[in-house]
Protein backbone atom coordinates (compact mmCIF):
# COMPACT_ATOMS: atom_id res chain seq x y z
CA UNK A 1 0.00 0.00 0.00
CA UNK A 2 1.39 3.61 -0.45
CA UNK A 3 1.75 5.40 2.57
CA UNK A 4 -0.78 8.36 1.64
CA UNK A 5 -3.22 5.32 2.00
CA UNK A 6 -2.26 4.77 5.42
CA UNK A 7 -3.84 7.04 8.51
CA UNK A 8 -2.03 8.27 11.62
CA UNK A 9 -2.01 5.07 13.40
CA UNK A 10 0.23 3.52 10.19
CA UNK A 11 -2.78 1.54 8.68
CA UNK A 12 -4.63 1.76 5.56
CA UNK A 13 -7.55 3.90 6.23
CA UNK A 14 -11.08 2.01 6.10
CA UNK A 15 -12.15 4.76 3.55
CA UNK A 16 -9.28 3.66 1.10
CA UNK A 17 -10.90 0.01 1.01
CA UNK A 18 -13.83 1.75 -0.88
CA UNK A 19 -11.76 2.98 -3.30
CA UNK A 20 -10.33 -0.25 -3.66
CA UNK A 21 -13.40 -2.17 -4.30
CA UNK A 22 -14.28 0.01 -7.32
CA UNK A 23 -11.28 -0.08 -9.16
CA UNK A 24 -11.90 -4.48 -8.81
CA UNK A 25 -15.50 -3.75 -9.92
CA UNK A 26 -14.52 -1.79 -13.31
CA UNK A 27 -11.69 -4.45 -13.98
CA UNK A 28 -14.07 -7.21 -13.46
CA UNK A 29 -16.75 -5.90 -16.10
CA UNK A 30 -13.48 -5.16 -18.14
CA UNK A 31 -11.79 -8.90 -18.18
CA UNK A 32 -15.28 -10.58 -18.32
CA UNK A 33 -18.01 -8.73 -19.68
CA UNK A 34 -17.29 -5.18 -21.52
CA UNK A 35 -15.43 -2.17 -20.80
CA UNK A 36 -17.39 0.29 -17.86
CA UNK A 37 -16.80 3.17 -20.41
CA UNK A 38 -19.08 1.56 -23.28
CA UNK A 39 -21.76 2.05 -20.35
CA UNK A 40 -20.98 5.69 -19.87
CA UNK A 41 -20.70 6.02 -23.89
CA UNK A 42 -24.53 5.03 -23.90
CA UNK A 43 -25.13 7.46 -20.80
CA UNK A 44 -25.71 4.66 -18.23
CA UNK A 45 -23.96 4.11 -14.60
CA UNK A 46 -24.24 1.38 -12.11
CA UNK A 47 -24.89 3.83 -9.12
CA UNK A 48 -23.98 2.22 -5.98
CA UNK A 49 -27.01 1.61 -3.90
CA UNK A 50 -25.85 -0.39 -0.98
CA UNK A 51 -22.01 -1.24 0.74
CA UNK A 52 -21.26 -3.47 3.10
CA UNK A 53 -17.67 -3.91 4.60
CA UNK A 54 -16.53 -6.87 7.31
CA UNK A 55 -12.87 -5.49 8.31
CA UNK A 56 -10.91 -8.40 9.53
CA UNK A 57 -7.94 -6.59 10.13
CA UNK A 58 -5.60 -4.00 9.57
CA UNK A 59 -2.80 -3.42 6.78
CA UNK A 60 -0.16 -1.41 7.31
CA UNK A 61 2.32 1.06 4.74
CA UNK A 62 4.14 -1.42 2.14
CA UNK A 63 1.18 -4.20 2.31
CA UNK A 64 0.65 -6.45 -1.10
CA UNK A 65 -3.03 -7.03 -1.35
CA UNK A 66 -5.22 -9.03 -3.55
CA UNK A 67 -8.78 -7.65 -4.42
CA UNK A 68 -11.03 -10.56 -5.98
CA UNK A 69 -14.56 -9.19 -7.14
CA UNK A 70 -17.38 -11.37 -8.17
CA UNK A 71 -20.80 -11.30 -9.40
CA UNK A 72 -23.44 -11.97 -7.02
CA UNK A 73 -26.76 -11.65 -8.59
CA UNK A 74 -27.97 -9.68 -11.59
CA UNK A 75 -31.73 -8.65 -11.91
CA UNK A 76 -33.80 -6.86 -14.33
CA UNK A 77 -32.05 -2.82 -13.29
CA UNK A 78 -29.32 -4.14 -10.99
CA UNK A 79 -26.98 -6.19 -9.42
CA UNK A 80 -25.05 -7.12 -6.91
CA UNK A 81 -21.01 -7.51 -6.26
CA UNK A 82 -19.15 -9.94 -3.78
CA UNK A 83 -15.68 -8.68 -2.89
CA UNK A 84 -12.28 -10.68 -0.94
CA UNK A 85 -9.33 -8.73 0.12
CA UNK A 86 -6.63 -10.39 1.56
CA UNK A 87 -2.47 -10.45 1.71
CA UNK A 88 -0.62 -13.14 1.39
CA UNK A 89 -4.03 -15.78 1.52
CA UNK A 90 -5.28 -13.84 4.90
CA UNK A 91 -8.39 -11.99 5.10
CA UNK A 92 -8.25 -8.04 5.23
CA UNK A 93 -11.73 -7.22 3.93
CA UNK A 94 -14.74 -9.12 3.12
CA UNK A 95 -17.26 -6.88 1.12
CA UNK A 96 -20.47 -5.96 -1.10
CA UNK A 97 -21.96 -3.43 -3.49
CA UNK A 98 -25.23 -3.53 -5.00
CA UNK A 99 -25.82 -1.56 -7.84
CA UNK A 100 -28.80 0.17 -10.17
CA UNK A 101 -28.36 1.23 -13.20
CA UNK A 102 -29.46 4.38 -14.19
CA UNK A 103 -29.15 7.31 -16.93
CA UNK A 104 -27.44 10.26 -16.54
CA UNK A 105 -30.18 12.29 -15.07
CA UNK A 106 -29.68 9.08 -12.27
CA UNK A 107 -33.13 7.63 -13.36
CA UNK A 108 -33.33 3.84 -13.15
CA UNK A 109 -33.25 1.89 -16.20
CA UNK A 110 -33.44 -1.63 -16.64
CA UNK A 111 -30.06 -3.44 -17.77
CA UNK A 112 -30.15 -4.00 -21.73
CA UNK A 113 -31.15 -7.69 -22.26
CA UNK A 114 -27.66 -8.70 -23.97
CA UNK A 115 -26.02 -6.79 -20.99
CA UNK A 116 -28.25 -8.41 -19.01
CA UNK A 117 -27.18 -12.02 -20.26
CA UNK A 118 -23.86 -11.66 -20.42
CA UNK A 119 -23.90 -10.45 -16.99
CA UNK A 120 -25.84 -13.16 -15.54
CA UNK A 121 -23.56 -15.95 -17.19
CA UNK A 122 -20.90 -14.03 -14.47
CA UNK A 123 -22.26 -14.60 -10.93
CA UNK A 124 -20.46 -17.07 -9.31
CA UNK A 125 -21.43 -20.38 -8.93
CA UNK A 126 -23.58 -21.36 -5.80
CA UNK A 127 -25.58 -17.67 -6.20
CA UNK A 128 -28.77 -16.97 -6.59
CA UNK A 129 -28.81 -15.86 -10.38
Amino acid sequence: MPFYDTDAMGVVHHARYVHYLELARVRLLEEHHRPYTDYVERGLHFAVTRLGLDYHRGVGFDARLAVTAWLTWVRGASLGVGYAITENGTPVITAMTEHALVDRAGRPRRIPLEDRRGLQKLVAPGQPG
